[in-house]
């Protein structure tokens, strides 16, 4: 075991020749083991959790964690390509437990290198880190059970690894399959969700990423977020910089660099705060101390879904940090949910239907937060003093890309570049009389004409119309 906590085990090698491989082997995880639950029912019927109900009875209920740290084999599932390292717990409900860039060695998912439970779950025990899948409803009452796995090898070279369960509260069934592909970084999550029972159900799904943060970690949502909702819509802030009290803390009293809530750093207490009224795909994180972090992509229309909660950069904070890790430090969660923008919001499931939907994230690097993001790329465009800062990051090789920045019809930048997961593009670009009035930047293949979606594939970003203002292609006008 590495002195930083567990370590990865090398691909097997007969599996050295292929793009995409997946394997299963046991790592030796640091770990302190949660204690036999208690053996008398409990019923708490009336007990308020998450917004929701805490019943958790016939299910037994853990409310002891050994403090003694012992060495622990865990069953891992290993999948990885030429980009991305992930590792897939399914004794702990399937989470995935490593998100790796391997171009950097970043993890863009953070890492715990302790299994540590609080009593934070529904049944008890719940851990930090990774991406924990959250369903029926928030904390995933099976979140600390194994699941069953099947590894999928599909004809594009593509592989999956399975994960099925029958949850413990309704029965239903519940698979999700996390996929890499061959030359893309792109991790996808494949939901399938299926009511066995012949009564309506209720649900909710949230993945919830977890992200290492410090002073520089900044979380980004889309441009056009102008304003961010609490639980239940029981209290509202603007977005990104607060301008008033939000869960008792009066930004408005702060300095505007003090009072931007994408910086973790500037959060004093628990806080949660869900995007209202976005009509685009993408969120994330970004780490400008590493110049890394990662994009999530869903269908707005489908995941609306975009929160952050940080337990806050302050002594409470700190305190569940030392409860939850022995040495990780803290993070926020990032986390992306279908059908609806806020918790703890429930859809329906009819008798013996089924609901299914994909959510997908990959590394980023270079170019700090993104302003526009879809499967194939991230960009970045800021304005700084007199001169235009550009990032694109993609997600597979796309040599001779072609890369266009205009300013009232001008352009003041085309080029052609090599772009790859391992080579991000970023420019500095002066601007005409120091100033940007309008600009536009556009990123295209080289080739396109093997792309069924063009338009899905060619990014442009929001149009600067000066005084603070912009305007996206397709999104309404906002304030950034």
């Amino acid at each position: 075991m590495s002195a930083a906590g567990f370590s990865l085990p090398d691909r097997p090698a007969d599996l050295s020749d292929r793009p995409v491989a997946a394997w299963a082997e046991p790592v030796v995880i640091p770990t302190y083991p949660e204690l036999p639950p208690d053996r008398n029912p409990m019923f708490l019927e009336k007990r308020v959790y998450q917004g929701s109900s805490g019943r958790v009875y016939p299910n037994p209920f853990t409310d002891r964690v050994s403090d003694q740290r012992i060495d622990a084999p865990w069953e891992a599932v290993h999948l990885e390509n030429r980009y991305v390292r992930l590792m897939i717990l399914p004794d702990i409900g399937g989470r995935i437990h490593v998100g790796m860039d391997r171009t950097n060695g970043y993890d863009f998912f953070y890492r715990q290198n302790v299994i540590k439970p609080a009593l934070v779950g529904l049944l008890g025990p719940w851990i930090s880190g990774g991406v924990e899948f959250n369903w029926p409803q928030h904390h995933r009452p099976s979140t600390f059970m194994p699941v069953d796995w099947e590894i999928e090898e599909r004809p594009d070279g593509s592989v999956t690894v399975w994960c099925s369960e029958h949850e413990p509260m309704q029965r239903m069934k519940g698979m999700h399959g996390v996929t890499l592909f061959p030359d893309s970084s792109v991790v996808e999550v494949r939901v399938r969700l299926f009511n066995r029972t012949p009564f309506v159900q209720t649900f909710l799904w949230w993945a919830n990423v977890a992200a290492r943060v410090h002073d520089r970690y900044q979380s980004f949502f889309p441009p056009d977020v102008t304003y961010v909702a609490d639980h239940a819509k029981r209290a509202m802030s603007t977005f990104p910089v607060s301008r008033g009290h939000y869960y008792g803390v009066d930004y408005g009293a702060r300095q505007p660099d003090e009072a931007d809530l994408t910086w973790y750093r500037n959060i004093p207490v628990p806080t949660s705060y869900m995007a209202m009224g976005s009509t685009s795909d993408f969120f994330g994180g970004y780490d400008h101390a590493a110049e890394a972090g990662f994009v999530h992509v869903a269908d707005h229309r489908i995941s609306p879904g975009k929160k952050q909660w940080t337990w806050g950069n302050h002594e409470f904070g700190y305190a569940w940090d030392r409860e939850l890790t022995d040495a990780d430090g803290p993070y926020v969660e990032l986390m992306a949910g279908v059908f609806t923008d806020n918790q703890p919001d429930f859809s329906f499931l009819q008798p013996y239907e089924t609901r299914t939907f994909s959510q997908c994230w990959y590394p980023i690097r270079a170019i700090g937060a993104a302003h526009e993001a879809n499967r194939e790329a991230a960009v970045s465009l800021g304005v700084d003093g007199g001169k235009a800062r550009l990032g694109v990051a993609v997600t597979r090789p796309l040599p001779g890309a072609r890369i266009i920045v205009s300013s009232a019809g001008t352009a003041l930048l085309d080029r052609r570049v090599d772009l790859a997961p391992e080579a991000p593009f970023t420019i500095d670009i002066p601007l005409p009389r120091g100033k940007a009035d309008d600009l536009e930047l556009l990123v295209r293949a080289a080739d396109s004409s093997d792309i069924p979606d063009h338009r899905d594939f060619c990014l442009t970003l929001c149009v600067y119309l000066g005084n603070g203002v912009w305007k996206c292609p397709w999104h309404p006008i906002y304030l950034p």
